[in-house]
C-alpha cells in the first residue's frame, strides 16, 4: 500500500527524532527540513500529502513559508506548529488556510491524531459509513415486515433521505444501487399502506390513526401564528418541494433562523390543481367544488387555471374561522426569476403586513423542464445531481436573500412547505381510456380507463377519495411506486421519452411524505 508522504520543517528537527521514528513506524514516510527555503525547495521537487511547519524559524518564518507552500501548491494540507497561544496569530494561520494547528510541546498521540483526520478521515469516515447503513439497512427490512403506522412510515423515509444525503457527500461508498433497491421496496410497501387506509384517513381527518393531511396545514401550522403574531406572518408554498431537497435548502438557513420541522401526508393525486387548492382552501377538491361551485366550475383542467384562485380560497378559509386581519391579505405567485427579484427588493415593505402567502413555482418548472431537456437530463441525471441542482439555485437565489431580509423584520415568521413532491418515473404501465382523458402521467381522470391493478389504484366512485365527480361514467386512476402512465398508441416512444422523469400525482414517499418548515430569526 502507498504511504503518505510527510515533510516536517523545523529548525529544531534534531529534538523531534523520536516523534519521527513514531510516524515511521506508524507506516508514514516522513521527510524533514530544517529552515522554511529549502522546505519551499522540496514541495517545488517532490508531492507530499502533508507538512508540518514551525511557526517560529530563523530566516524565512513559517507564516512567510506558508504563503510560498500555497502559491505552489494550495491544496496541500499544512500543520502550523508553534510556541505561541496568542489568538492574533492563530487567526493569521487559519486566515492563511492552514488545516490544523499544533502548541509546542507535542506529543506523539497529538501529532498521530492529526495525521489521521488530515490523511486518513475519508477512509475511516467509508469504512463506518458503510457498517453503518447495513445496519441501519437491516433494521429497516425489519420494520417493514412489521406493519408500520403514519408515524413509522415518516421516520423510514426520514431515514431513507438521510442515507441519500450521506451517501451523496461519500460516492466511494459502493451502497447507492443497494439503498435505490431498497427504497423501491418500501415504496411498494408504502403504497400498499396508502391504498388501504387512505379512504379512512380522508372520512376522518385529524382522526386518532390518521396523519395529518392536505386540508389541515394552515389550520395546524400556520393559523395559530397569524391569530397571535406581532409581526408578519410569511407563508412560503414551494411548488413539488421534496424533503431531500429541503434539506439542501436548509443548511444556508441555520446560522440565520431557528427552525422547526414536522411532517404531514399529500391528498390523492399528488398534483398542483388538487393539492395546492386543498392546502389553501383547507379543504378536500370535492368540499371545493360542492361549497364553491362558482370557483370550481370555472377553473380548466390545466394547472395554472385550476390554481388561480388560491388567494380567494385562502380569504374563505380566514373568514371561516373567524381570523380578522390587521390589514389585506397578501398573496404573490413567483412563476419567473424577474418576478422573484422585484418581491426579493421590496419584501421589506412588508414589514406591517400581518398575512403573505407566497407561491414559488421554479422547483416544479425544473421537474417539467427536466422532462423536455437534454440539458437538464445532463446536468441532473440522477437524484444526487437533482438535490445539487436545487442547492446551486437555491445559493444563488432571489428566495435565499427574501429570506435572509425577512429575519431582519422583528417578530417575522416564516412557514415553507409544498403541495407535493415529486418522484422519478422508471417503469411504464400500459394504461387504456377514451380520446378524452386526461394528460397527466401520474394520475388519469376520464371514461373507460384500464390499468393493472398492480400499477395503479382505481377509483370508481371519485367522492370516496373526495375527489370532484366530474360526470358519473368518470372515474379516477393513481399510480403506484414509480410508474407512470402509457397509452398504447406510440407506445414504445413515450416509453422512452418519459422514463428517468421526475413526476408528481401518484404515491409515493418521495410525494407524499412533505415537510412544514417554522423558521424565526436568531437575531
Amino acid at each position: 500500500m502507498k504511504k503518505n508522504k510527510i515533510l516536517w520543517v523545523d529548525d529544531e528537527i534534531e529534538m523531534l527524532r523520536s516523534h519521527i521514528i513514531f510516524l515511521n513506524e506508524k507506516g508514514y514516510d516522513v521527510e524533514t527540513v530544517t529552515n522554511g527555503e529549502d522546505a519551499i525547495t522540496k514541495v517545488r521537487g517532490k508531492q507530499f500529502d502533508l507538512i508540518f511547519l514551525d511557526e517560529m524559524m530563523a530566516g524565512l518564518g513559517g507564516l512567510e513559508t506558508l504563503a510560498q507552500i500555497k502559491e505552489i501548491n494550495p491544496n496541500i494540507p499544512v500543520v502550523m506548529v508553534t510556541k505561541s497561544e496568542e489568538e492574533s496569530l492563530m487567526h493569521d494561520a487559519i486566515g492563511s488556510k492552514i488545516s490544523d494547528y499544533l502548541i509546542k510541546p507535542v506529543v506523539p498521540s497529538q501529532v498521530l491524531m492529526v495525521c489521521k483526520k488530515i490523511l486518513e478521515s475519508k477512509k475511516i469516515s467509508v469504512e463506518y459509513v458503510a457498517k453503518d447503513y447495513l445496519h441501519d439497512f437491516n433494521e429497516i427490512s425489519r420494520r417493514l415486515l412489521m406493519e408500520p403506522d403514519q408515524d413509522d412510515w415518516i421516520e423510514l423515509y426520514l431515514k431513507l433521505v438521510g442515507w441519500d444525503m450521506e451517501l451523496d457527500e461519500h460516492p466511494e461508498v459502493n451502497l447507492r444501487q443497494t439503498l435505490v433497491e431498497q427504497k423501491k421496496e418500501c415504496n411498494q410497501e408504502f403504497s400498499k399502506y396508502v391504498e388501504k387506509n387512505y379512504k379512512r384517513w380522508t372520512d376522518s381527518p385529524g382522526g386518532e390513526a390518521a396523519p395529518a393531511l392536505t386540508v389541515q396545514i394552515l389550520d395546524k401550522y400556520v393559523l395559530p401564528h397569524v391569530a397571535r403574531s406581532a409581526g408578519p406572518v410569511f407563508l412560503f408554498v414551494i411548488d413539488c418541494l421534496r424533503y431531500d431537497q429541503w434539506l439542501v435548502m436548509e443548511k444556508h438557513l441555520t446560522e440565520i433562523f431557528n427552525i422547526q420541522k414536522d411532517f404531514y401526508y399529500a391528498i390523492l393525486p399528488t398534483a398542483t390543481p388538487y393539492a395546492r387548492n386543498a392546502l389553501f382552501a383547507g379543504l378536500f377538491p370535492s368540499e371545493i367544488e360542492k361549497h364553491y361551485p362558482d370557483l370550481w366550475t370555472t377553473m380548466n383542467d390545466d394547472e395554472n387555471s385550476m390554481n388561480k384562485y388560491e388567494k380567494e380560497l385562502l380569504q374563505l378559509l380566514l373568514n371561516r374561522r373567524k381570523i380578522e386581519l390587521r390589514n389585506e391579505l397578501k398573496y404573490i405567485k413567483i412563476i419567473d426569476p424577474e418576478v422573484g427579484r422585484n418581491f426579493e427588493q421590496n419584501v421589506l415593505s412588508h414589514k406591517k403586513t400581518h398575512f403573505m402567502a407566497v407561491v414559488v413555482n421554479f422547483l416544479d418548472m425544473i421537474a417539467h423542464g427536466r422532462s423536455d431537456s437534454q440539458i437538464l437530463k445532463e446536468i441532473a441525471p440522477d437524484e444526487s445531481a437533482y438535490r445539487s441542482l436545487t442547492n446551486s439555485w437555491f445559493q444563488h437565489s432571489y428566495l435565499l436573500n427574501t429570506f435572509r431580509a425577512i429575519a431582519e423584520i422583528p417578530k417575522a415568521k416564516i412557514i415553507v412547505t409544498t403541495d407535493h413532491g415529486s418522484i422519478r418515473t422508471l417503469r411504464g404501465a400500459k394504461v387504456l381510456g377514451d380520446k378524452e382523458a386526461s394528460t397527466n402521467l401520474r394520475f388519469k381522470f376520464g371514461r373507460n380507463l384500464k390499468v393493472d391493478d398492480k400499477h395503479a389504484i382505481f377509483i370508481k366512485n371519485p367522492l370516496d377519495y373526495k375527489l370532484p365527480k366530474r360526470g358519473v361514467t368518470i372515474s379516477y386512476i393513481i399510480a403506484k411506486e414509480d410508474y407512470y402512465f402509457v397509452y398504447p398508441t406510440d407506445y414504445h416512444k413515450y416509453l422512452s421519452y418519459y422514463k428517468d422523469s421526475f413526476q408528481h400525482g401518484g404515491i409515493s414517499m418521495e410525494e407524499m411524505i412533505l415537510p412544514v418548515v417554522t423558521m424565526e430569526s436568531r437575531a
